[in-house]
């Protein structure tokens, strides 16, 4: 415990420290007024993005500790890493006499990619029995992609309010926050999906080739998205419909089929709970569905009050959890403990029934 209080304070130390030298950074290209400006349109697109993300993860909805530290880590040590790094490379690049593009191409999506993915290496470092899968990995990386995204758009935005007024910034804007709000969260969740499937399977080369392939579609698709910026506006509308509206939907259709596995994963293993007394068959339907769980919510709000809607809750996420302990278990992944932590799930389930009510109407 000593060491993990440690490293955590190391990480809320290294995570405000980039914090404000980014913030000082932005401030000394833009100015205070474009600093405001940019921070006040940034964090427009930041709240449906987000939100969408977390829909995602309605199953077992992640610690709002590791959501804040994915997105701060984004935020903070992602983009002042990139601004120190992508600077020194355009003057590298500068001083030899080259295409400063290639900053933009190569270098820029190489380094904020490996910056972004490491805020979900740092969850799974710091808290390894939160991410279960697939869409663990969408979220995390998804919320370090919407902080790089964020802070990335007030630099813009300040920047362009500076040099070409009002006119300008609202370009930018429909360009970055309306047109393309889903960009650098897209890129970085293609990292979280390779990590995902590492996180569940015991293959050794697999876990390295499945991260380190998510990685490169990750960087091949900023790649492609700063070439099209690049190329002037009708090389951006291409791209943008020929690669990047594809490339969303077909995001959207795995991170939905991934989250409807994990409806079916649950259901399959607390089956087991079903069968041995621990939960009622009513309970295991219930829990593998999300429109059953809403259902529950209400009734254990009319049943038992506000005290019995929490309970109903946190026995939904405790189901959650279970099962996805129940599947490491299975795989073959579950750490040492993993008996103590069934048996502490079940017994405080438990309790957790006896509080929204004893009696229990039949979903199944």
């Amino acid at each position: 415990r000593v060491l993990s209080a440690v490293v955590w304070a190391a990480t809320i130390v290294l995570l405000v420290g980039c914090s404000i030298a980014s913030i000082v950074v932005i401030t000394t290209e833009t100015g205070a007024l474009g600093l405001v400006t940019g921070l006040v349109l940034a964090a427009i697109p930041v709240f449906p993005v987000v939100s969408l993300f977390l829909w995602l993860d309605r199953y077992e909805a992640e610690p709002a500790s590791l959501l804040a530290l994915a997105f701060a880590w984004g935020a903070g040590v992602s983009t002042f890493g990139a601004l120190v790094i992508n600077s020194a490379s355009v003057r590298a690049l500068e001083l030899a006499g080259g295409d400063i593009t290639l900053a933009a191409v190569v270098v820029a999506p190489i380094v904020e990619e490996t910056l972004k993915a490491l805020a979900v290496v740092a969850v799974l470092l710091l808290r390894r029995r939160e991410f279960d899968g697939i869409v663990d990995g969408i979220v995390y990386a998804g919320l370090a992609g919407v902080g790089f995204a964020f802070v990335e758009n007030v630099l813009y935005l300040g920047r362009a309010l500076l040099e070409t007024g009002g006119t300008g910034a609202a370009f930018v804007f429909v360009m970055r926050c309306v047109v393309s709000p889903f960009a650098h969260p897209l890129f970085t969740a293609a990292t979280g999906i390779g990590l995902g499937i590492a996180a569940r399977t015991r293959n050794g080369p697999l876990k390295v080739l499945a991260p380190v392939a998510g990685w490169l579609v990750a960087v091949s698709l900023h790649g492609a998205w700063n070439l099209s910026a690049s190329s002037g506006l009708s090389g951006f509308v291409v791209v943008y419909v020929l690669v990047q509206v594809p490339v969303f939907l077909g995001f959207v259709v795995l991170a939905v089929l991934a989250r409807r596995r994990e409806g079916r994963l649950i259901g399959r293993h607390l089956q087991l709970y079903g069968s041995t007394g621990w939960l009622a068959e009513g309970e295991v339907v219930m829990l593998a569905s999300l429109p059953a769980r809403r259902e529950a919510r209400r009734w254990a709000a009319q049943v038992g009050g506000p005290e019995g809607h929490q309970a109903m809750r946190q026995f939904q996420v405790l189901g959650s959890e279970l099962a996805f302990l129940r599947e490491r278990m299975v795989r073959g992944t579950a750490a040492s403990d993993a008996l103590q932590q069934e048996h502490a799930m079940l017994t405080t389930m438990a309790r957790l029934r006896d509080r929204f009510t004893p009696r229990w109407p039949r979903l199944g």
